[in-house]
């Protein structure tokens, strides 16, 4: 059941990612459409796949983590300190973008992904931390 969860999440992520990307100032275009979907589905991995597996469509637990950022539990943990890492890792990522040094390491989505990739590791490390201080995981049965 939770694959499943997991399955539906991706493209549901994906899709809101690539919104929020475009808003946000992402470049609009044929030739960065391959590289926003690519980028969007990577997000999507990082930031709601792994709440989707665990919480499904619980608007209550959704909410508790990312809108409150009250983590009852482990679990909890291990869920949002890496996606709110990969979001943050992304947007500290995108602050080299717009400089004028025409590099191609500038190019959309590469400075984003690599922060990306730093914050979901980040927090992954703080998650760790947050079990050691707070005790072993407990996972809830369907």
């Amino acid at each position: 059941m939770a694959v499943a969860r997991g399955l539906l999440g991706l493209p549901v992520g994906a899709l809101v990612m690539a919104f929020g990307a475009i808003v946000l100032g992402a470049p609009v275009g044929i030739r960065y459409l391959k590289r926003t979907a690519y980028w969007s589905l990577l997000m999507s991995v990082f930031t709601f796949v792994p709440p989707a597996c665990v919480f499904g469509s619980s608007r209550v637990d959704w909410h508790r983590i990312f809108a409150h950022f009250k983590p009852e539990e482990s679990l909890d943990a291990l869920v949002c300190l890496p996606a709110y890492g990969s979001v943050i890792g992304a947007w500290i990522g995108a602050w080299p973008m717009p400089l004028d040094w025409e590099r191609p390491w500038q190019e959309w989505p590469i400075c984003v992904t690599y922060g990306a990739v730093a914050g979901y590791w980040i927090g992954g490390l703080a998650s760790s931390v947050f079990i050691l201080i707070h005790g072993p995981v407990h996972v809830k049965e369907d």
